[in-house]
């Protein structure tokens, strides 16, 4: 069974870096495509980034392109997301998700399998 658990979260300022780290199950990491998503209060669940199967292939959602890097550690059956330049608008609970396939998707609902989310706060 897939367990995905994120951490890392909390108050940052304006400008600020952050590093969220999603520790899975065992061959979760190896075996599935991986993405990282937000959503903030009264707003969708909004893709962040992702990262194939093999780590080869990797895409960013417009709001965070040059200012996130998602990356797996298969050694450690971990996911992490280091985004910079902070500002209040990434304030959001982050999810960790993974799908069975090769390469990852924009669209939430093609991840079967979701985190619990961990809470990211930027303040102005």
């Amino acid at each position: 069974q897939v367990q995905l658990v994120e951490s890392g979260g909390g108050l940052v300022q304006a400008g600020d870096s952050l590093r969220l780290t999603c520790a899975a199950s065992a061959r979760t990491v190896s075996h599935t495509a991986m993405g990282w998503f937000r959503q903030a209060p009264g707003q969708e669940r909004e893709f962040v980034a992702g990262i194939g199967w093999s780590s080869d292939y990797q895409y960013y959602g417009d709001l965070v392109k040059g200012r996130a890097t998602i990356s797996k550690d298969k050694a450690k059956n971990t996911l992490d997301l280091q985004l910079n330049s902070l500002n209040p608008e990434d304030t959001a609970v982050y999810y960790c998700a993974a799908r069975v396939s090769t390469v990852p998707s924009q669209k939430a609902s093609e991840y079967a399998y979701w985190g619990q989310g961990t809470q990211v706060t930027v303040s102005s």
